[in-house]
């Protein structure tokens, strides 16, 4: 009988308990990067233990993908010295990305631990706007020039690759740092040694602007397939190369991002544990008073219909419906648009198209939803377990319209709304679904009572 594996929290724990420094450090750099993580992550007394027991090349890497609160704890317990190591050994965009959530005074301090090449670097990094293509770059690369043969390219590679991040495509450039070309490996390995660089060029290459936005880098790599891109300036200078695994740390977060707005609240930017009490009431109080004002409005409607709703007092009785169908078909129609867009799908150039094609599902759901209220009044009214009064078929008929054109009206607006949105320039994800349910509620009841109004007027109203 084959026995069970032993989980490596029993083996961590195990290990420990023996005192034997050895063997923790054996038992620790044998162990995948992201097993370590989890491994700080579950036994936090040993964190320091075991960051200082792995190699510096090690530590680097699992200190890259730890989040942010633990990144802080760390620095913060280490000694200077293996702080200062470790800082340095990190590559400078993922050093850029954890100075970027410090405070200033701190950061100021910790460049005083870096190098005076790896300041430099960092400081020009960060020199860069928020969120853009330049924090993420990683200026160690392998450039070439045109004249250059195949055999030299090899010993160039031979000489710098092992400081570079990836050899996978080679970057060539003339006398004035412009980037001519990039050619994948590949094509070095299979030319003979004295081709020219030259000879196997063609010219055609995608590249990002150091100014770009993250969001739109990511979108780059999707659509081209590539696992490292160069980046330039506005003269086409080669200043250094953006890779996958960064781009989809950028994606992790803009979705997280998005969740979370469309959840109706700030990006909170941290780990929902971690997150001091006091911030996280700012980042939910905002979205919460805005949209508890806009659901005053819902008060200022019924108002406005207070003597419909006195002469037909069955009408309130179907209000939570009436509002709740709008809400949810706005809802359902703002995140699909959302995600939409923010796969790349569609544009806002795509607005007539999502506009025809809301319109048509919000007559269909409408009717559906419409006819299902029509149907479960002349039942009730049918089976006596409830009398909508003398003429309830008309109340029924005015559940359905109402019904149909809430829905249909819901739909219109969550669709449009992140267009909007995003052809002003914003955030998309802000027309979140308890906003447009919200928008949706107040509007709906103006529907609804408008419909009563012009079905029961002279009968009921």
């Amino acid at each position: 009988m084959e026995m069970e594996p032993i989980p490596i929290q029993q083996q961590f724990e195990e290990v420990i308990a023996s005192d034997n420094l050895l063997e923790v450090k054996d038992f620790i750099n044998n162990q995948n990067i992201s097993d370590v993580a989890n491994l700080i992550y579950e036994n936090p007394d040993y964190e320091i233990q075991i960051i200082s027991t792995l190699s510096i090349h090690r530590a680097a890497s699992v200190f890259k993908i730890l989040d942010l609160m633990e990144q802080k704890r760390i620095i913060k317990k280490l000694p200077a010295l293996k702080s200062a190591e470790l800082l340095n050994e990190l590559s400078a965009d993922d050093r850029v990305d954890f100075f970027e959530e410090l405070q200033t005074g701190t950061v100021r301090e910790l460049l005083k631990m870096l190098d005076p090449e790896e300041r430099k670097i960092t400081l020009k990094l960060m020199g860069y706007p928020e969120n853009s293509v330049g924090r993420l770059m990683i200026p160690n690369y392998i450039y070439v020039y045109e004249h250059n043969t195949v055999q030299e390219v090899f010993e160039t590679i031979r000489r710098y690759g092992k400081n570079t991040e990836t050899i996978d495509v080679i970057y060539i450039i003339n006398d004035n740092g412009e980037l001519l070309d990039d050619i994948r490996i590949r094509d070095f390995l299979l030319a003979p040694p004295q081709t020219m660089v030259s000879d196997l060029m063609d010219y055609r290459y995608i590249s990002l602007n150091a100014h770009d936005d993250q969001e739109m880098a990511s979108e780059v790599f999707k659509m081209n397939n590539r696992v490292a891109l160069p980046v330039v300036d506005e003269n086409k200078i080669l200043l250094g190369i953006v890779t996958i695994d960064d781009i989809l740390w950028v994606a992790q977060e803009e979705f997280t991002e998005d969740i979370q707005k469309i959840g109706g609240t700030e990006a909170l930017q941290a780990p929902y544990l971690d997150i001091n009490l006091f911030k996280l009431l700012q980042k939910r109080a905002g979205w919460l008073i805005i949209l508890f004002i806009g659901e005053l409005f819902t008060a200022t409607v019924m108002q406005y219909f207070e003597h419909e709703i006195e002469a037909a007092t069955v009408l309130a009785l179907f209000i939570p419906l009436i509002v709740s169908s709008g809400g949810n078909s706005g809802s359902q129609a703002s995140t699909l648009i959302i995600q939409a867009m923010a796969l790349g799908e569609l544009s806002i150039g795509d607005w007539w198209r999502v506009m025809k094609r809301e319109f048509l599902t919000g007559i269909m759901l409408g009717a559906i939803l419409g006819i299902t209220g029509f149907l479960r009044i002349i039942a009730w009214q049918q089976l006596g377990i409830y009398d909508y009064g003398p003429h309830w078929f008309l109340v029924a008929l005015t559940i359905l319209f109402s019904i149909l054109g809430i829905v249909l009206w819901g739909c219109m607006m969550g669709s449009m709304l992140p267009i909007i949105l995003k052809r002003f320039r914003m955030d998309p994800a802000a027309s979140s679904a308890p906003f447009v349910a919200t928008l949706v509620d107040v509007t709906g009841l103006v529907i609804y009572f408008s419909v009563a109004y012009i079905i029961l007027h002279g009968i009921l109203l």
